[in-house]
């Protein structure tokens, strides 16, 4: 399918579309389900400009190896979400920027929306809107690009992204340990540049990237500030422990309500003890909380927490925007698709 046949399709539609890539996300919106996967393949790819763009339904396994090949990377880490929900498919690239798909790195790097140099999207009405460009400092007016990243389909159809990559480190450890969330907050608290920081089956993670020697070097300075007894885990085995933690390993397989808690974290501990303790992978240094429980009682404790928290799997229920944001939203969904067609999720 072609961006302009999509844009005559959604013109004439008269009833809700589902919009999907690989329908890997496991949270579809009720509707005629429209797939976006032939919108595919890399259209510019510029190694020493740091620049990529691509078709929305390009395979992100297709992205991932292309910028391997010129030693370059996506730094967001995005997550697959495949194992978490049992999904099968192919993630593609314009479903990771609808989902704002973001893994361990973000706690340094920032968000996936926050590498995306310009968009085209097909909103409601059919019409082609194209935000951003392909270089850094591009924006005018209002910032598109963020506002679809993070969509999640509700607002226009993801057609093409422009994306910043950046090269891979020259090497990477993980010093492996306990601590739990302090000191996860310790180490991002240090000069020593930590560029992940989890809890995974009751150790604590802390990742390290960069040149060997620097790595060597804040390795050791960083057991030393923190204290306590560190395994080192390097480069393959430490690749491996943030893919776990990417995609919520521990959970994979396993039967059960699975909750996306987002919140400050200082407060984590205070709503794990208040939830009994529940089976969890902590990340973002205890910002991002992936829980494996019932949401009877979830919901009201993380409200109490001040955070936010969505079912990402077996559950009907997902807490509400609060009413600032909700309205923002409608707002948003009335300019962008006054018709209702994409449903929300």
């Amino acid at each position: 399918m072609e961006e302009q046949e999509l844009a005559e399709r959604i013109a004439g539609a008269n009833a809700p579309l589902a919009l999907g890539g690989g329908f890997t996300r496991g949270m579809a919106a009720e509707g005629e389900r429209l797939s976006l996967a032939g919108l595919a393949g890399v259209r510019l790819y510029e190694p020493g400009a740091l620049t990529l763009v691509a078709g929305a339904g390009t395979p992100l396994a297709e992205v991932e190896a292309l910028l391997a090949g010129e030693g370059q990377r996506l730094a967001f880490e995005p997550m697959d979400h495949r194992g978490l929900l049992g999904t099968s498919g192919e993630p593609t690239i314009g479903g990771v920027m609808a989902g704002n798909v973001s893994g361990p790195r973000r706690v340094v790097a920032g968000a996936a929306r926050d590498f995306c140099l310009g968009l085209r999207v097909v909103d409601g009405g059919g019409r082609v809107l194209k935000a951003g460009g392909r270089v850094m400092k591009n924006v005018t007016g209002y910032d598109l690009p963020k506002l679809f990243c993070g969509s999640r389909g509700r607002l226009g159809a993801i057609t093409e992204v422009a994306l910043k990559v950046l090269p891979v480190p020259e090497t990477e450890v993980t010093l492996v340990g306990g601590g739990g969330v302090p000191v996860l907050a310790a180490g991002l608290g240090t000069p020593f540049e930590v560029t992940g920081a989890a809890v995974m089956g009751g150790e604590t993670l802390l990742r390290l990237e960069g040149l060997e020697a620097s790595v060597a070097y804040r390795q050791g300075a960083l057991a030393s500030r923190l204290g306590g007894d560190w395994r080192v885990a390097a480069e393959e085995e430490s690749r491996a422990l943030w893919r776990q933690v990417r995609d919520v390993g521990p959970f994979h397989g396993l039967a059960g309500e699975v909750w996306r808690v987002h919140l400050r974290p200082s407060r984590a501990e205070g709503l794990l003890a208040a939830l009994g303790g529940p089976e969890a992978v902590i990340d973002w240094g205890g910002g991002l909380l992936w829980l494996r429980a019932p949401g009877e009682a979830l919901l009201g404790e993380v409200a109490k927490a001040g955070g936010h928290a969505t079912c990402v799997r077996g559950g009907a229920a997902r807490s509400a925007e609060a009413p600032a944001v909700a309205a923002l939203s409608a707002g948003l969904k009335a300019r962008f698709d006054p018709r209702g067609l994409f449903g929300s999720l």
